[in-house]
């Protein structure tokens, strides 16, 4: 079937359709039989289980959720208290060296070890930040040793 075959089908289905058999029929019926077997009136104003089932699962959801809600909002409330770092107990001073190519590098690893320890204080336990960190300081390290020798 190609694409113009298809086309067409489409277009036949815009046409109108006759029901094959009477539908109004079938609904009198259906609406004769339930005025016949209406329940009566103080059994109506009963609910079943499974509706009060249903509100109570709804109201437990909300519960729930606005536990939550506020669970999270009481977290993010908290101000984290600063994890004592391991081997950071004094933070290097920002170092500059005389030499702006060396400055450079100084500039962005002193920054770099900066944003290393506010995250190792939000996530003390995390092996990668602190090998990151270990890292930059042995990079600051070699980098005053070059300075040191350039003289």
């Amino acid at each position: 079937m190609n694409e113009f075959e298809w086309r067409r089908q489409m277009r036949d289905l815009r046409q109108p359709l006759t029901p094959q058999r009477d539908l109004w029929a079938s609904i009198d019926a259906a609406l004769d039989n339930a005025e016949r077997t209406q329940v009566p009136a103080n059994l109506a104003l009963r609910e079943p289980r499974s509706t009060h089932r249903r509100r109570w699962l709804a109201a437990a959801s909300l519960a729930a959720s606005l536990l939550l809600a506020g669970g999270i909002g009481w977290r993010t409330l908290q101000v984290p208290t600063a994890a004592p770092i391991a081997g950071n107990a004094k933070a290097p001073a920002s170092w500059k060296p005389s030499d702006p190519r060396l400055a450079g590098a100084a500039v962005e690893l002193d920054a770099a070890r900066m944003e290393l320890q506010l995250a190792i204080q939000q996530a003390p336990d995390s092996p990668s930040l602190q090998r990151l960190l270990g890292r930059t300081k042995q990079q600051q390290t070699q980098l005053r040793q070059l300075a040191n020798q350039a003289g």
